[in-house]
């Protein structure tokens, strides 16, 4: 109901963030938006990783394409060092199990860290990818956020 009550006008992307789970989801959007594609976010945890998978897998039930995935939570940055707090790897398995799956590449896009300031930016409501300025982050955070969107419209569709 919310795409159809919603005036979009003509955008170039609309970026659902859609809970994990059997898809149902994902099957509903990709039936409203048959141009739809699906970027899968996982976190290190083998538990997670299986749920992305799972929900990665949906794209062969509607006719939806898997531009990649993504690795949230992947580490903690504390005095310099990388952290995997959640383990490693989770995004690399489900790239790996899609690619396979689906019969094309879906690439690992990104490797997001924990890190506080997002989470502070979002209940704030602003872009965690700018800073109080409102310019581009100057850490690595706003240097993976800004590789990921230009990955993403370099990717043919």
């Amino acid at each position: 109901q919310f795409l159809s009550d919603v005036w979009w006008g003509e955008p170039d992307v609309l970026l659902l963030d859609l809970a994990p789970g059997t898809g149902d989801m994902a099957i509903s959007v990709a039936q409203a938006l048959p141009n739809a594609e699906l970027v899968v976010v996982t976190t290190p945890q083998p538990s997670a990783s299986d749920v992305a998978v799972r929900s990665g897998l949906v794209a062969l039930q509607v006719p939806m394409k898997v531009r990649g995935v993504v690795e949230n939570m992947s580490y903690y940055e504390h005095k310099g060092e990388k952290l995997r707090i959640f383990g490693e790897g989770g995004g690399q398995r489900v790239s790996e199990q899609l690619s396979a799956a689906l019969g094309h590449d879906v690439p690992l896009l990104a490797q997001l860290p924990l890190d506080p300031e997002l989470r502070e930016t979002g209940e704030a409501g602003r872009p965690a990818v700018l800073n109080e300025d409102g310019a581009l982050r100057a850490d690595g955070v706003g240097e993976t956020f800004r590789n990921l969107a230009e990955s993403l419209m370099r990717m043919p569709m």
